[in-house]
C-alpha cells in the first residue's frame, strides 16, 4: 500500500496547508496555538499510516493482544515523543527552521493529559512505549478524565486545587471511534430463569444504562512499524435531554440524567471519604473494566468465532493494582450470560486471561468495597463473586482445615467486605511485585498464604522506565554527549549505557558531563523564574525529593534535616555548607489532611530561611508547583541529588529514582523498593545508603517497642527544631498549627504506633549520610565520577527490559521483529 513521505518539503506545505484551510493563516501570522496544532496534525498523519499497517498486519498475523488496564495513565506531551519515536527529528527540525517556527515555543502549548497522577500512572505510560517500541500489539485502557485529578496552586504556603482542564482546547491525537460504542449496567435486580435446555439464565433489568465511548490515541514504537493503542473509554447519558420537563421550564431537572452520567469520568481519585465519594469510584472501575472486556470479547469473536478456549491464546488481560480487579467476575459474566458457557468452563479460561501486578503493600491501598454497595450498584456481579468465594473457601479447606480465621483472611468477601487483592490474587494465574524486594515481601508476607497454595505464579519483575522520554527527550544536551562518546545504538537499547563506564575515568568527558548537568540547571532556573517568579542561582547544588506526598514517602524527613542545618547556620556563625537548593514536588491528594499540612510546613519553613540573610546564601527551598511530567523533564536533568527516602519495606519500587539515575544524580536513599537493585548495580561507593532494612523496620512493628520520645529527649537538635513547630517560630500568628504533625510523631494517633513510618528512628542515620555526601561534592572528580557511572549503570532500569520480562514469564506474545 502507497505511503506518503515525509521529507522536509512535504513537511513544510503539510503545516503551511493546514494553517490555511484550519484557520485561513501563513506561518507569519498564526499563533503558537495555531501553529502547535499544524504541526502536530502532521505528526499525526504520518502516524496514522503506520497505526493502520500496524492494525493490518497484527490481523493478518492473528497475534495475541494485551490488555493492559490501568486506572490512571500520566503520560505527558506528546508532540516531541513522537516525532523521535518517528526517528524523523531531522526532517522536522530543518522544515520548522525554514518556516522560522521555535519548536520550543511551540512545545509548551501543549498540555500535559490529566489522566494519571504518580508512579502508578507514568509506570503504565512507560510500558505503552516500550509494548509498542518492542512489537507486542497491546491496547492500553482506561477513563477518559475531562480534569484529571486537579491542578495544584500553592496560596499562602498551601495547598489549592483547581481543575485541570487539559481538553479546554481539544486533544489532537485523540480519535474518537463511536462504532465501538458499548452500553454499562448499574443497580437494578437479577431475574433468575431456566432455560428450555435446563440451563439456568440471569438477567439485569431495571438497570441504569450508560454508553462507553472510546477514544483513540496512538501510541508509536521507536524505530519499527508497530503503533499500539490508548483507549479512554467516555461516559455518555443515553438522554441527552428530558423534553418534557425541559418544556415545563424544569431546566436543571432536564439535563439531570446527563450530568450523572457523565460525572463518571470528570475526575481521577474522587474524594472517597463519604459513601457517595466510594461508590464513584466503584463505579468508574466497573465502567472502564466492562466497556473493555466487551470490546476485547466481540472483536475476539470476530476473528476467532466461539472458539473461546483459544481465548487466552489470543487476550491477555493485566490488572494493573487492584482498580481494574472487576474485570474478573466481568469477563465471568459475560461468558455465562451472553455467551452461554458453563461456569467451570468460563472460570477456567478467565484464570488464563488475566495477570495481576501488584504496585503495596499499604493496608489502606489494598482495595475493600461495602458489600452492601456493591450488592446494589453491581448485583450480578455480586453475584458472581459470591460464587467464586464459595468456590475459592471450599478449595482453601482442603488446604488449611479448620483454620477459618486464615480463610477469612484470604476470602473475596470476608467481614462485610469485598476484598480486591484476594479476588486478583486467587483468580490470576500470575502475580508479580515490581522489584526483587517487593516480590519477595508478597511471598513472605503480604500474600504468603497463598503463595504456600499456587507458589509457581508469584514473581518479582523490576520496574523501568522510557529512556526514549526521561532521557533523548528531556535531556537532549546529555542524549548528545553520550552519542558522541559511544554511538546512537542506546537509543534503541539502553542497556548500551553500559559502554560509558570506562569515560568516569576520562578528565574530559566528567568535564563535559559537568558542563550539561550547568546546562540543564540554568534551563530549570529559567522555568521556575518564569512559572515561580523565584530566582535561583544555579552554582548552588540541586538537590531533589519528587513524588507523590505521602507519610511513608518521608518528605517531612528531608525538611526535618534542612531545619536542623537553618538552626546550625543561625546558631553558630562559623558553620558552612555547600549552598543547596531543595526542591520539592508534591501533590497531596485533596483528602489527605496530613499531607496537606507537610506542604504547608515545607512552605513555612522555606519562608523562615528567606528571612534569614546568612541561612538564604547557603539553603533555599523551593516547591515547585503543579508538579507534572512536562516539569519533571525540566527538573530530572537539573537534579544533582536524588532523595529517595521511603521507610523500608514500604515502597514497592519507585521509577523516579530511576529517572534521576539516568540523567546523571546521585541517590541518598533507603534499601527499598528498587534502592536495592540500584546499590547492587551501583555498588556502594557511588549511593548513599541510610536507615534501617526491612526486616528490621518489619520487627520494629512486630514488637511495637519503640518509644521516638526518647529520641527527642536525647537529640537536641531534633528537640529544638520539633518545639520550633509549636513555639510561633514557623507559624507566629498560628504556633499550634503544627501540634497534629508533632503529635503524630511522639505521641500516635488514638493509641496507634507513634513515628509509624521512624521519621526519627533514621534520622542520625541520614543526617551521617547526608555529612558524607556533601564531603564527596566538594571533591568534583569523584562527584563526577559517581554521577557518569550512575548514568552507566542505568541501562538496566528500562521498561524496554520490564516488559520483555513480562512477555517472556507471563504473556508469551509471539515476537515478529526478529
Amino acid at each position: 500500500m502507497p505511503t506518503t513521505s515525509f521529507d522536509v518539503m512535504s513537511i513544510k506545505q503539510s503545516i503551511e496547508g493546514k494553517l490555511q484551510r484550519y484557520y485561513g493563516l501563513t506561518v507569519a501570522e498564526a499563533n503558537n496555538q495555531q501553529i502547535y496544532r499544524a504541526v502536530a496534525s502532521t505528526v499525526r498523519d504520518q502516524i496514522m499510516q503506520k497505526w493502520m499497517h500496524s492494525r493490518m498486519r497484527n490481523r493478518e498475523l492473528s497475534r495475541k493482544q494485551v490488555y493492559y488496564l490501568s486506572v490512571e495513565y500520566l503520560l505527558g506531551r506528546s508532540l516531541n515523543c513522537n516525532v523521535i519515536n518517528l526517528c524523523n527529528e531531522e526532517n522536522y527540525a530543518q522544515a520548522l527552521k525554514e518556516l522560522g517556527i521555535d519548536l520550543q515555543q511551540i512545545l509548551p502549548v501543549e498540555p500535559d493529559p490529566a489522566l494519571g497522577n504518580g508512579g502508578l500512572g507514568r509506570l503504565a505510560a512507560c510500558f505503552l512505549d516500550s509494548l509498542a517500541s518492542l512489537d507486542i500489539p497491546a491496547m492500553g485502557c482506561t477513563i477518559r478524565y475531562e480534569y484529571g485529578l486537579f491542578r495544584q496552586k500553592i496560596v499562602e504556603g498551601q495547598q489549592v486545587e483547581l481543575p485541570d482542564n487539559w481538553l479546554q482546547n481539544g486533544n489532537v491525537w485523540e480519535v474518537a471511534r463511536t462504532e465501538d460504542t458499548v452500553t454499562v449496567e448499574f443497580n437494578g435486580h437479577v431475574e433468575e430463569s431456566i432455560d428450555e435446555f435446563g440451563n439456568p439464565q440471569f438477567n439485569l433489568v431495571d438497570s441504569y444504562q450508560i454508553d462507553a465511548v472510546p477514544y483513540d490515541m496512538p501510541v508509536v514504537g521507536y524505530n519499527n512499524e508497530c503503533v499500539n493503542t490508548l483507549r479512554c473509554w467516555s461516559a455518555r447519558s443515553r438522554e441527552t435531554i428530558d423534553l418534557r420537563r425541559f418544556g415545563e421550564g424544569e431546566y436543571m431537572k432536564a439535563m439531570e440524567e446527563k450530568q450523572m452520567a457523565e460525572v463518571i469520568n470528570k475526575v481521577l481519585y474522587p474524594d472517597d471519604k463519604h459513601y457517595e465519594g466510594k461508590m464513584l469510584r466503584l463505579r468508574q472501575q466497573y465502567f472502564f473494566v466492562s466497556a473493555t472486556m466487551q470490546y476485547a470479547l466481540k472483536r475476539f469473536k470476530t476473528h476467532f468465532g466461539n472458539n473461546f478456549d483459544l481465548l487466552p491464546d489470543k487476550c491477555m488481560f493485566h490488572i494493573n493494582d487492584t482498580h481494574p480487579a472487576l474485570a474478573i467476575p466481568e469477563l465471568m459474566r459475560l461468558l455465562i450470560d451472553q455467551e452461554g458457557l458453563s461456569w467451570e468452563m468460563a472460570q477456567r479460561i478467565t484464570y488464563r486471561c488475566m495477570a495481576y501486578t501488584n504496585h503495596t503493600v499499604l493496608a489502606e491501598a489494598l482495595e475493600k468495597w461495602p458489600v452492601d454497595m456493591m450488592k446494589t450498584t453491581l448485583p450480578r456481579i455480586y453475584m458472581i463473586l459470591e460464587e467464586l468465594n464459595r468456590r475459592l473457601c471450599n478449595k482453601l479447606f482442603q488446604f488449611y482445615p479448620d483454620q477459618w480465621e486464615r480463610i477469612g483472611h484470604m476470602a473475596i468477601i470476608a467481614y462485610g467486605q469485598v476484598h480486591m487483592a484476594n479476588l486478583c490474587v486467587a483468580f490470576s494465574n500470575s502475580v508479580n511485585g515490581v522489584s526483587g524486594l517487593h516480590g519477595q515481601i508478597l511471598k513472605d508476607s503480604l500474600f504468603h498464604d497463598y503463595y504456600l497454595l499456587e507458589n509457581g505464579k508469584f514473581r518479582g519483575i523490576t520496574n523501568g522506565i522510557t529512556h526514549r522520554r526521561w532521557l533523548l527527550s528531556s535531556n537532549p544536551a546529555l542524549t548528545s554527549l553520550i552519542q558522541e562518546a559511544i554511538g546512537p545504538g542506546f537509543k534503541k537499547d539502553a542497556g548500551e549505557l553500559e559502554k560509558l563506564m570506562p569515560f568516569a575515568d576520562d578528565a574530559a568527558f566528567r568535564a563535559k558531563f559537568d558542563k550539561v548537568k550547568k546546562i540543564n540547571k540554568e534551563r530549570l532556573a529559567k522555568l521556575i523564574k518564569e512559572r515561580q517568579n523565584i530566582d535561583i542561582d544555579p552554582s548552588f547544588i540541586f538537590d531533589t525529593q519528587s513524588k507523590r506526598l505521602h507519610e511513608y514517602k518521608r518528605q517531612m524527613l528531608n525538611a526535618l534535616h534542612i531545619q536542623v542545618l537553618y538552626n546550625r547556620i543561625v546558631d553558630d556563625p562559623n558553620f558552612s555548607m555547600p549552598p543547596r537548593i531543595f526542591f520539592f514536588g508534591a501533590k497531596a491528594a485533596p483528602g489527605y489532611s496530613r499531607a496537606k499540612q507537610i506542604i504547608r510546613y515545607i512552605n513555612a519553613l522555606s519562608a523562615l530561611i528567606e528571612k534569614h540573610p546568612r541561612a538564604r546564601q547557603m539553603i533555599k527551598i523551593v516547591y515547585v508547583e503543579n508538579y507534572d511530567v512536562s516539569t519533571a523533564e525540566i527538573l530530572i536533568p537539573a537534579t544533582e541529588i536524588s532523595q529517595q527516602l521511603s521507610t523500608a519495606g514500604k515502597e514497592a519500587s519507585g521509577t523516579g529514582n530511576m529517572k534521576f539515575m539516568m540523567n546523571g544524580a546521585v541517590t541518598i536513599g533507603t534499601m527499598d523498593g528498587a534502592n536495592v537493585e540500584m546499590y547492587e548495580r551501583v555498588g556502594e561507593e557511588n549511593i548513599y545508603i541510610f536507615g534501617m532494612r526491612a526486616d528490621t523496620v518489619e520487627s520494629m512493628y512486630r514488637e511495637r517497642n519503640y518509644n521516638p520520645m526518647s529520641i527527642f529527649e536525647n537529640n537536641q537538635e531534633i528537640r529544638k527544631a520539633m518545639s520550633q513547630w509549636l513555639d510561633g517560630t514557623l507559624f507566629p500568628n498560628e504556633p499550634l498549627a503544627m501540634q497534629d504533625l508533632y503529635h503524630t510523631l511522639l505521641v500516635g494517633d488514638w493509641g496507634s504506633m507513634a513515628d509509624t513510618y521512624f521519621v526519627l528512628k533514621d534520622f542520625g542515620s541520614y543526617t551521617m549520610a547526608n555529612r558524607r555526601m556533601m564531603e564527596d561534592y566538594q571533591n568534583r572528580d569523584k562527584w563526577l565520577k559517581m554521577a557518569v557511572i550512575n548514568t552507566a549503570k542505568s541501562g538496566y532500569f528500562s521498561s524496554d527490559r520490564t516488559i520483555r520480562e513480562y512477555n517472556d514469564m507471563i504473556w508469551h506474545v509471539q515476537n515478529t521483529m526478529a
